[in-house]
């Protein structure tokens, strides 16, 4: 699995230098090779009956590995500085996924459908994932709604596609129709996405900044497990992400509390590998031919909720956010967590600041966001439209 997900990966990586449409339109390259992976697949299915499954354990650890670098990286300082940015994306976030679930609602009814079919095709699936989806829609169907589960999966996995092709080339068409430019881009800009840099360079022998990276990520990972194991005990369900990340906060900033500092540019690098990887094995991994049921319905809901995206995301997000650089950005990344997942965001957002510089606000606003208010923000968005559609019911 890791040898194959590298080699598309490359392949992304290729086709995004020589193919100048996605480039110029910010294709993230595990999308790109992910995607030419999963077709493969399916024409493989299709043609010669054969079913190619993955192990999805590693895709698990690398997404705890990710998130865990974005924990390392947040200085209380830094989180103070941008404050007001990230309560105004927090706020943006709760009208979108009311947004989002009015429309998923509302599409189903017309078309004949039950309007928990809408909602799974709104903020269940969309906004919240495949986590939430399966987690939602096992409740659905213990209340009746055949196969919700199997539907949430399949427009969590389209949204996770969709909000990786959307993001930049709406970031793109903002920054040229309002003339921005980011910041002149540095060494390894594409690579460096924490708050602060390196004090001095590191000689390329000396291994203790790899050592303590993957100390400190280890360190994440298991003792997130233990407090997540900790809280589910107790009756609160938080993803394992989300606690590995929040073990990465408090690690970070105890070590700055005693004058030690994170070795930032080698988590970052470890991060961006990770979060890649990640994208590749999801993607490369769909099976393409177990969504032809529900095709239509999959079809209209994706169109009009990408539609719905593009102009929330354009005249809302990006004016709400500053109407700059970092709003641009902002947008793009707003766009894959929106439809897709927090590590589609990130991949957008690096798409856009690899061409035009880094953007430090957009790399702590988004982040936070999908991992710490979103989930809260759509349970409580689900729970106010199941109760309004069980009234409406009765």
């Amino acid at each position: 699995m890791l040898v194959l997900s590298i080699l598309v990966l490359y392949l992304g990586i290729y086709l995004n230098g020589r193919v100048r449409l996605l480039h110029d339109h910010f294709i993230p390259a595990p999308v790109t090779g992910g995607l030419i992976c999963s077709g493969f697949v399916a024409i493989l299915y299709a043609v010669a009956d054969i079913e190619l499954s993955f192990d999805m354990q590693l895709r698990d650890l690398l997404l705890l590995v990710f998130f865990s670098t974005i924990g390392l990286s947040a200085n209380l300082q830094t989180l103070k500085a941008g404050g007001t940015a990230l309560a105004k994306l927090v706020a943006v976030a709760a009208a979108f996924l009311i947004i989002q679930d009015a429309t998923g609602v509302g599409i189903a009814m017309l078309l004949g459908e039950p309007p928990g079919y809408g909602l799974m095709g709104g903020s269940v699936s969309l906004a919240g994932g495949h986590g939430t989806a399966i987690a939602w829609g096992a409740e659905a169907e213990a209340a009746g709604l055949v196969g919700a589960a199997d539907m949430g999966v399949v427009f969590a996995t389209f949204g996770l596609i969709a909000g990786g092709l959307i993001g930049g080339p709406i970031a793109g068409g903002l920054l040229k129709k309002n003339g921005l430019h980011g910041p002149e881009p540095q060494p390894e800009a594409g690579v460096q996405k924490t708050t602060e840099v390196a004090a001095a360079a590191t000689p390329s022998n000396d291994l203790r900044p790899v050592l303590d990276a993957v100390l400190a990520l280890a360190i994440c990972v298991e003792l997130g497990h233990v407090v997540n194991q900790y809280l589910f005990g107790r009756g609160v369900l938080l993803p394992g992400f989300l606690t590995a990340m929040l073990v990465g906060i408090v690690l970070t900033n105890v070590a700055s509390g005693l004058g030690r500092r994170m070795p930032e540019q080698t988590l970052s690098r470890l991060g961006d590998l990770s979060l890649n990887l990640f994208l590749s094995m999801s993607l490369m991994s769909m099976q393409l031919w177990t969504l032809s049921a529900a095709a239509r319905f999959i079809t209209i809901m994706l169109l009009i909720q990408v539609l719905v995206m593009t102009i929330f995301a354009m005249f809302v997000v990006f004016r709400v956010m500053g109407r700059d650089y970092d709003a641009a950005v902002i947008t793009a990344g707003f766009a894959g967590l929106g439809l897709g997942a927090t590590p589609v965001a990130l991949a957008n957002m690096s798409a856009v600041t690899d061409e035009y510089g880094p953007s430090p606000k957009a790399y702590l606003v988004v982040p936070l966001v999908g991992a710490f208010f979103i989930d809260l923000l759509n349970a409580a968005t689900i729970k106010f439209f199941i109760n309004v559609i069980t009234a409406w019911a009765t």
